[in-house]
Parts: structure tokens; sequence; C-alpha cells
């Protein structure tokens, strides 16, 4: 299913609060297992990019985003090094 698709019936949806965070990400993994190659952070940073990411207004909408925004910065935390060596066991 398209990111177009997916926004579009996420500000759609009446969802609020937890409820509205559930079906962002019901949304986030149909939109993940839609997309063609890996998933990444930059894949993440080029849905945020769209018009409709930027115009969010529902809750599931906005949630939706949110997840998109942990999803970008995902990898970055995942490759600071700490500055002291490795323990080999």
């Amino acid at each position: 299913m398209s990111f177009l698709r997916i926004m579009n019936g996420l500000e759609r949806d009446p969802a609020i609060g937890r409820q509205a965070e559930q079906v962002a990400r019901i949304g986030f993994l149909t939109w993940a297992c839609s997309v063609e190659g890996p998933v990444t952070a930059q894949v993440a940073r080029a849905a945020l990019d769209c018009p409709e990411a930027v115009a969010a207004e529902s809750d599931a909408a906005r949630a939706f985003v949110g997840i998109l925004q942990e999803a970008s910065r995902a990898y970055l935390a995942g490759t600071m090094r700490r500055g002291r060596a490795r323990v080999q066991h």
C-alpha cells in the first residue's frame, strides 16, 4: 500500500489517544512491508518530506509521523560508538 494511501486512511480515521497510536503502528507496519528494498532511516526521512506527512492533522496521522520520526533516527543511534575498546571474551 502506498504512503499516500496510508496517510489518507489515517487522516480519515476518527481514533484518538491510544487507539490512534495503535492505528498508526499498523499503518507503519503496512508501509514498511510495502516499501521496495530495505526500510532504512533514509527511507523514513524521505517519507517525512512528503507534503502529507508535513500537513498531518488527525491523531492517527500525527502518531504515524511520530513513528516515522523515530525510525528516521533509529539508524543514527545505532551507529554511535563508545570511546573505550570493546571487551573480548
